[in-house]
């Protein structure tokens, strides 16, 4: 079978990290096209791409037929801008997190998915690819350790740039927690809740943070999640799983674990690239391969909407300090697994 062309939409921090991941570690595929409107981004992106083509804008690689299938990877505002021509096209779509930023343009995407008949758009949401979530998951649907009680989660970013600002640490950050709590758990999230911790003098001035968030599923399982973005000190998601009979944990540092001078250390990621690495890798490795058999295996355009709808709740408890439900549309046939 001859290698899935992809045109990469985006060549900022995401979009260049893919393009060397399946330049270099995935099978199967290749990159053909760089959309991407800054020429000298695009031209960054192309330094090891000899056969691949620069194009502006999606409708312009589209017209020139230069792709079998399309990975997004521009911030969430721009999504549904590629997401709908590359749909109308027929084309298998790997659309980094969210789908989009809210849950009304969520819904015209999955409109004009279902329009095609087909399920063609997947999610980014690489948590569900690390070998730590998947065996969480397993874990609690075992019910080994009886059933899942409650969620100790703990999101940490050393620092984030000036361009962070308070609400992106619900719709960029917390949403992976949003996604992750509905994947362990197979129950949406029915409610959101959020307090502030003291302040970190060290945060930039326009943010108030960490922050705690709970999550409330409607199974009745409490997600607790620290939402630190300026921690210093390294990168970190980690998780442990309260149950009936014991506790589980993942996320902690492998690496070497040192003792010398009465002290133990051990090394920190420095961001999310080395954390989620294999995950990404497996994510990337999984799509190529179903694209090629006419499918997708991963978190669908309707679980980019439950994400959204939940995001949404989450931003009104940061503004407001209550307690919000979660509100969302009944799913719709097309999206049941039979």
């Amino acid at each position: 079978m001859p290698d899935l062309r992809i045109a990469v939409v985006g060549a900022g921090l995401m979009g260049a990290d893919h393009i060397i991941r399946i330049s270099s570690r995935i099978v199967g595929a290749v990159v053909s096209a760089v959309v991407e409107p800054d020429e000298n981004r695009a031209k960054a992106a192309l330094a090891n791409l000899p056969s691949a083509k620069w194009f502006s804008n999606i409708e312009e690689a589209l017209q020139a037929s230069a792709m079998d299938a399309v990975l997004i990877a521009t911030p969430g505002q721009f999504h549904e801008s590629v997401l709908i021509p590359a749909l109308a096209a027929n084309l298998p779509i790997l659309c980094e997190k969210p789908l989009t930023p809210d849950s009304s343009s969520a819904l015209r995407v999955v409109a004009a998915e279902m329009a095609t008949g087909r399920n063609l758009v997947q999610v980014g949401f690489m948590r569900r690819f690390d070998s730590g979530y998947m065996q969480l998951r397993e874990l609690i649907v075992s019910k080994n350790q009886g059933e899942l009680l409650g969620l100790h989660c703990a999101h940490r970013n050393p620092t984030v740039p000036e361009s962070y600002h308070n609400d992106m640490l619900i719709f960029d950050s917390v949403v992976h927690e949003i996604d992750v709590v509905r994947f362990l758990t197979d129950s949406p999230i029915a409610s959101v809740e959020v307090r502030h911790f003291k302040r970190n003098s060290k945060s930039p001035v326009h943010l108030n943070e960490p922050i705690l968030v709970m999550l409330e599923t409607e199974s009745g399982v409490l997600a607790v999640v620290e939402m630190n973005v300026s921690a210093q000190f390294g990168y970190q998601v980690r998780t442990e799983a309260i149950f009936e009979e014991g506790l589980a944990e993942i996320g902690r540092t492998s690496g070497m674990l040192t003792n010398f001078s009465a002290k133990i250390s051990m090394d920190e990621n420095m961001s999310f690239k080395p954390r989620f690495a294999a995950a990404y890798d497996s994510q990337i490795q999984r799509w190529v391969n179903a694209a090629k058999a006419g499918k997708i295996d991963g978190p669908s355009a309707w679980d980019g909407y439950l994400a959204a709808a939940a995001v949404e709740a989450g931003l009104e408890a940061l503004r407001s300090g209550k307690k919000v439900p979660a509100a969302y549309q009944p799913m719709p046939a097309f999206y049941q697994v039979s």
